[in-house]
C-alpha cells in the first residue's frame, strides 16, 4: 500500500518540525513538503498533489479558514487543521471543521513531537476520507409549523469524523419542539462546549452540553461533554443525563455505544441514529435498540464523510434504514412524532 502523502501548512518553523517528525514517524506517512502560508501551500498542493493537508489556523497572507474555504470550493481535498486551545481558537476550528475540515488536533501547550501521536491516526482517516465541494450537501427540509413530538419518545444520535457537518445539517432541519434528543460526538472536551453553542445559535431547539443531572425535555438537546466521561441517561420517573466516570470503551469515552444501551433501559419509546465515523463505536448499542424494539436510521455511504460506524451498525443487522444526510431529519421526526399526529409514512 503507498504511504499516506501529506503537506504541512503551519507558519512557525518549530511547528512544521514537529508535525512532520511526529508524521514521519510512521512509515504508513509520507511528508511530501511543508509551506509557511497559504500562497506557499497553493503552489507546493499544485506541484505536490498530497493526499492530506494539515493546515493552520492562524496564517501570515491568508488565515487558515479563508484558505480552506477556498480549498473546498475549487479543490476538495482532505484536511486536518491544527488549532490553539484559546478560545477564539475553538471557534475558527469548529468553523473549519463544519467547512469540510475532516478532524481536527490542538497544539500543544508544551511543543514536542509526542504531543502530535494523536495526528498521526487523524491523517490516516482523513485519506480514506470522502470529501465533496462546499455547498455539495443538500439542506435537510425543515418540519412544518404543526409539528408535534411523542413527549415520551427519546432520540439518541451518535457520530464522529465528520459529524460537525452532519449534525448541522440534521439539526437544522428540527422544530423547536423537536424531541428529547441526547448526541454524542467524538470530539475532544476543548471543544464541546463551543459546538453546543454554535448548534444553539444556528438551531431552533434549545442545544446544551450535557450537565449531570439535568432533567430530558422535549426542545432540548444534550451533546455529550468530551474528555472524562461517559454520557448516559439514568432512568426513573423522569429521565434524566447523567455523566460517569469510567473507562473508555471501543477507544473512545463518551462512547456511542454507553449512550444507546442507556437509553434502552430506559423502556420508553426511542429511535437511534449513527452518522458519519471512523470505527465501530456504537454498532452493538444501536443493535440493541433495535432488538428492544426502538427506531433505528443510518447515515449512507455516498454521503458520510467516513462510512465506518454507519457500516459497522448495518452489517451487524443494527439499522433499520439508511438515508442520504438531508433525508434524515424528516424521517427522524416521522419516527419521534407524537402517534395521534404521525402522518402516514
Amino acid at each position: 500500500m503507498n504511504p499516506v502523502r501529506v503537506l504541512v501548512v503551519d507558519d512557525s518553523l518549530t511547528m512544521r518540525g514537529l508535525i512532520s517528525a511526529a508524521l514521519k514517524s510512521d512509515p504508513e506517512i509520507e511528508v511530501v513538503g511543508t509551506a509557511a502560508d497559504p500562497i506557499e501551500a497553493r503552489a507546493a498542493i499544485k506541484a505536490l498533489n498530497p493526499d492530506v493537508i494539515t493546515l493552520d489556523v492562524e496564517m501570515p497572507n491568508m488565515n487558515g479558514l479563508e484558505f480552506l474555504e477556498k480549498i473546498m470550493r475549487l479543490r476538495p481535498m482532505p484536511v486536518v487543521m491544527v488549532s490553539t486551545l484559546t478560545a477564539a481558537g475553538t471557534d475558527v476550528t469548529l468553523a473549519a471543521l463544519e467547512i469540510g475540515a475532516v478532524d481536527a488536533v490542538a497544539k500543544p501547550a508544551v511543543a514536542s513531537v509526542d504531543a502530535f501521536h494523536d495526528l498521526i491516526g487523524k491523517v490516516k482517516t482523513a485519506a480514506r476520507s470522502r470529501v465533496r465541494a462546499r455547498g455539495d450537501t443538500p439542506a435537510a427540509a425543515v418540519a412544518p409549523s404543526t409539528y408535534r413530538p411523542d413527549p415520551n419518545h427519546i432520540l439518541a444520535i451518535g457520530s464522529s469524523t465528520g459529524g460537525v457537518e452532519a449534525l448541522l445539517t440534521v439539526l437544522s432541519g428540527f422544530p423547536a419542539n423537536c424531541p428529547a434528543t441526547i448526541i454524542t460526538q467524538h470530539m475532544p472536551a476543548t471543544f464541546t462546549a463551543s459546538f453546543a453553542a454554535r448548534l444553539d445559535r444556528v438551531c431552533a431547539p434549545t442545544v446544551t452540553e450535557a450537565v449531570d443531572g439535568a432533567p430530558l425535555k422535549t426542545g432540548h438537546i444534550y451533546l455529550a461533554p468530551g474528555g472524562a466521561t461517559h454520557f448516559e441517561i439514568a432512568s426513573g420517573m423522569s429521565p434524566r443525563c447523567r455523566l460517569v466516570a469510567s473507562d473508555p470503551v471501543n477507544g473512545h469515552r463518551p462512547s456511542v455505544d454507553v449512550m444507546f444501551e442507556s437509553v434502552v433501559r430506559l423502556k420508553r419509546p426511542m429511535t437511534g441514529v449513527i452518522l458519519t465515523g471512523m470505527g465501530k463505536d456504537g454498532a452493538k448499542g444501536l443493535l440493541a435498540m433495535r432488538e428492544a424494539g426502538g427506531r433505528t436510521l443510518g447515515q449512507d455511504e455516498a454521503t458520510c464523510v467516513v462510512y465506518g460506524m454507519p457500516k459497522a451498525a448495518f452489517e451487524l443487522g443494527a439499522v433499520e434504514r439508511q438515508l442520504p444526510l438531508h433525508r434524515l431529519s424528516p424521517a427522524i421526526l416521522e419516527l419521534c412524532a407524537d402517534p395521534a399526529a404521525r402522518s402516514v409514512a
